[in-house]
């Protein structure tokens, strides 16, 4: 992990945006819609896109936390997660599994891991610094 002073508040808000998207991947789709067909073609449509920019979000979230040799780790966690969670729509009887969607968050966790490494990765102490100086007073130039 980077030396983050808020390291423990990081990690934290990890935790909470794993168990969101968990929640939100078992949610039943339908629950908010009137027209349940409507609602089923247009996530039908849009479900890899979906799985690709959550994944693509969370390994530049983690990629802020960690130096970029723990990248592949941040890789390997996300797609073991990715699994999790295909497994538990498993078990649920309005949700199905998609091996499609596993392939879906590899991309995103590819781009999101090369992303992190053109630049964005360490984004947590960027974040960080700006806060203490805020907090400071000192001049933002």
């Amino acid at each position: 992990m980077l030396p983050l002073q808020y390291a423990r508040r990081w990690q934290s808000a990890s935790i909470f945006l794993l168990l969101a998207v968990l929640a939100a991947t078992l949610l039943p789709a339908v629950w908010f819609w009137h027209d349940k067909i409507e609602i089923l073609n247009w996530i039908a449509s849009i479900d890899k896109w979906l799985h690709g920019a959550t994944f693509l979000v969370l390994s530049i979230w983690f990629a802020g936390q960690y130096r970029p040799l723990s990248y592949w780790r941040i890789a390997v966690g996300l797609l073991a997660f990715g699994l999790v969670i295909e497994s538990c729509q498993r078990m649920v009887s309005y949700r199905t599994a998609d091996w499609l969607d596993v392939a879906a968050d590899a991309a995103g966790i590819i781009i999101g891991i090369a992303v992190a490494t053109a630049g964005a990765g360490g984004w947590c102490l960027r974040v960080e610094g700006w806060i203490l100086r805020r907090s400071t007073g000192a001049n933002i130039d």
